[in-house]
Order: structure tokens, then C-alpha cells, then sequence
């Protein structure tokens, strides 16, 4: 039997045949499950470029009609559902920074048609044009890379093409995308004297002291319960976070306890002099007050309360520390004009940033990672080290001044 020929006289492959309607190229195929398919080009070496991916992903056993139809969206959708025992907070989290910021702009491409560029492009477009900080990307770049490593694993897909890509934005940044500023010694210093000795905001020490003394996280500090305490022993005993979010069937968001999210986050805190006198205080206040302790999905007898008695939210003790330090600043420089030197400012800062600032000063005098690990309540130290370990410019100096003493009579 003689071969089929195109109109040039080339040989016609297998599969392959030239279309009478239109006269494009044609090569049908079976898929993995015997279902017959075909792809079409206006060249026939462009065809067959086609054909041998086609041929290189049926040995691979990717899913061929997957790869036809499967967006990102629907990926990432399939993706959540495999998330057993996510927490409603994180999920409400989860959903927010992909719709916000993936669904309606990258989101309906399909997912086999992703390449690193693309990634990149992306990455960068959201940094520059977007103005997004890195920490956000970098909460973005964890949903999507799960992602598609999950399109991985379906064979839907053989390589993911967000690996390596937050590292090489850092790389082009020139940024570390782990960097956070933790309060120098002066500036906390400054802002815990300028809080306590504030005729309205002192109210406020206690409050500040736990954070910057303890390391908890923001769930952690504002679920604290006075059964969580043990004066005695001075220590405290973490074991719940408290979130904030709507769940569904719920018409408004509320307060809802959680274990922490690893078993690493279950730990014991020694207490500092300060912050047994913080509790102190607290207890005082409550005692003296008629405040009616909220419940919480059982949980009651909390520490901290805020003048409508419910726990406070974090959201509230955020805009608390930008107001604290926006009316320090403005009386700073008063002063400073006033007295002809130099303002010293505060920065504006996160609650995270107590954490962030306690961990960096606990590795300055500690150096017993196990030890930092277990207090800040970490799966790992690298953890520990990478994200909340700052070297600090003054510590950096010490350090010097401590070598120089020692190598100096040796030149």
C-alpha cells in the first residue's frame, strides 16, 4: 500500500492526514485511556513537534486531557480540598491572598502552559507594578508552589515551574525575602518608657511587656487564660491560639480557639522578673473592675480584656502601637526642634515585630539553639536562626570590641 503524501510530496506519517475543508495538518492519536484525540497545525514540521510531545507524555503517563483543560484555578481549588484538618482561619487566609491576587489575573491559564518565565513575570509584575511587600509574594508564591507540585504528582504536568522562583526574584531584589527589623535596644527602651509613663497609654505597660517578654504570637498573647499561668512555678503554659474569622454557616466573624498549628507550639515559657509583675498588674486591674469574662468555644478566665470585656484583637493592638508611636514621634520632634539636636524617632511597627524583636535579643544572649527553639515554639531552628535571628548592628559591634580586646596585643 503507498504512503500518503501532502501536496509537496512529503510522506505522511501514521495518524497523519492532510484536512480536505480547510487543508490543515492533522495527527490522531489515542490517549491513555483509549479515547481519540487530535491536534492540528498549519505545518507540518510544527505538527510534528506536537506529535513527539505527545509521544514523550503518553511514555510518561501524564494526563493528556488534563493538560488540555486543567486552569490553575481549578488546581488550586482541587489542591484546598486536600487539606484535611486546616484550620478556618488559615483556609479564610488561603482563599483571600489567591483571590486577591491570582484568580482573576493568571488564574484561568491552563496549568500545563506555565513556564518559569512566566513565574518570574509574574513575581516581578506584583512587586513593581503592584507594590506588594516581599513578605506578601512570598505568602503567595507558598500557595501557588504546592500547587503545582500537586499538578506534579497527578502527572498532569513534569516539572513545576515556581521552583526557584523566589529565590531568584530575592536574587534580582537584591532583598532577603526572611528580613524583618526587630526594635533596638534604645528604641524599645524608649517606646516602653514613653508607654509607661504616658498618662493615657500607660494602661497600655502591661499589655507590652508580656509581648515584648514572652515571644508569644499574636493568637497565643490574646488567648491567654489565667489557668495557663502558674505564678508559683513562673511560667506559662501554651497550649491554644485564638483566630479571628467567620466560619461557614456563620453570618459574622468571631473568635475561635485552635490547638497551635505544630506540636511544636505547645510549650512552656519561664517568666521573666517584668513580666511576672505585668501579670501582676493585670490581675490587679481585673480585680478592681468589674469586667465579665467572655467564653469562647468553652474557654474562659482570659488574662487581657479590653474595656468592653472581650479579648483583645490583634487587629486593635496593631493600630494601638501605630498610634502609641505616631503621638511619641510627634512630641520627639517638638522636643528636638526645640532643643536643637536630631529627633529620635521610632519605627513604625507590627505586633509580630515584639516576637521578632524578643527572639533576636534571646539569641544574643543565648547560644543554646534547642533552647531558642523550644521558647519560641519552632518545628525548627532553622527556623529560628533564618527568620527571627537578626544580627544586630550594636551587637555586631560588641562582638568586635570583644575581639579586639582579645587579638589586639597579638599584632
Amino acid at each position: 500500500m503507498e504512503a500518503r503524501k501532502d501536496n509537496r510530496g512529503r510522506r505522511l506519517k501514521k495518524g497523519e492526514f492532510v484536512r480536505k475543508s480547510d487543508g490543515r495538518f492533522c495527527f490522531s492519536y489515542s490517549d491513555a485511556l483509549g479515547r481519540r484525540r487530535y491536534i492540528y497545525d498549519r505545518d507540518l514540521l510544527s505538527l510534528r513537534e506536537k506529535e513527539e510531545e505527545i509521544q514523550r507524555d503518553l511514555l510518561d503517563g501524564l494526563d493528556l486531557y488534563q493538560r488540555k483543560t486543567a486552569t490553575l484555578n481549578a488546581t488550586f481549588d482541587r489542591y484546598m480540598k486536600t487539606k484535611y484538618g486546616l484550620r478556618g482561619s488559615s483556609e479564610k487566609g488561603y482563599y483571600y491572598m489567591y483571590d486577591h491576587f491570582v484568580r482573576n489575573t493568571i488564574g484561568g491559564k491552563l496549568i500545563s502552559s506555565f513556564k518559569f518565565s512566566d513565574i518570574m513575570q509574574f513575581y516581578l509584575k506584583l512587586l513593581k507594578e503592584d507594590d506588594i511587600e516581599l513578605a506578601t509574594l512570598d505568602n503567595v508564591h507558598c500557595l501557588l508552589h504546592p500547587t503545582f507540585q500537586m499538578a506534579v504528582r497527578d502527572d498532569i504536568i513534569r516539572k513545576n515551574p515556581t521552583d526557584g522562583a523566589m529565590a531568584e526574584v530575592c536574587k534580582c531584589g537584591g532583598k532577603n525575602r526572611n528580613s524583618r527589623d526587630a526594635l533596638t535596644k534604645d528604641q524599645l527602651r524608649t517606646f516602653m518608657g514613653y508607654v509607661a509613663s504616658h498618662p493615657i497609654f500607660c494602661s497600655w505597660w502591661p499589655v507590652f511587656v508580656v509581648l515584648f517578654g514572652t515571644g508569644l504570637r499574636a493568637g497565643e498573647f490574646v488567648g491567654l487564660t489565667w489557668d495557663d499561668i502558674d505564678m508559683e512555678k513562673r511560667t506559662i503554659n501554651v497550649n491554644h491560639t485564638l483566630s479571628y474569622y467567620k466560619k461557614r454557616g456563620e453570618k459574622l466573624s468571631r473568635m475561635h480557639v485552635h490547638r497551635p498549628k505544630t506540636e511544636a507550639g505547645i510549650r512552656v515559657i519561664p517568666m521573666l522578673d517584668s513580666v511576672k509583675l505585668a501579670f501582676e498588674m493585670a490581675k490587679e486591674e481585673l480585680e478592681g473592675c468589674e469586667y465579665e469574662q467572655p467564653e469562647i468555644d468553652g474557654l474562659t478566665n482570659f488574662v487581657f480584656l479590653n474595656k468592653y470585656s472581650t479579648v483583645h484583637n490583634p487587629q486593635t493592638l496593631n493600630r494601638e502601637i501605630k498610634c502609641i508611636v505616631a503621638h511619641y514621634n510627634a512630641e520627639e520632634e517638638k522636643r528636638a526642634l526645640k532643643e536643637k539636636r536630631d529627633p529620635f524617632l521610632l519605627p513604625d511597627f507590627s505586633l509580630h515585630i515584639c516576637r521578632h524583636t524578643f527572639a533576636t535579643r534571646l539569641v544574643e544572649v543565648c547560644t543554646n539553639l534547642k533552647v531558642i527553639t523550644s521558647i519560641m515554639g519552632h518545628k525548627s531552628v532553622e527556623t529560628t536562626m533564618d527568620i527571627y535571628a537578626d544580627a544586630s548592628e550594636e551587637k555586631n559591634n560588641e562582638v568586635m570590641g570583644l575581639l579586639s580586646d582579645s587579638m589586639d596585643d597579638t599584632f
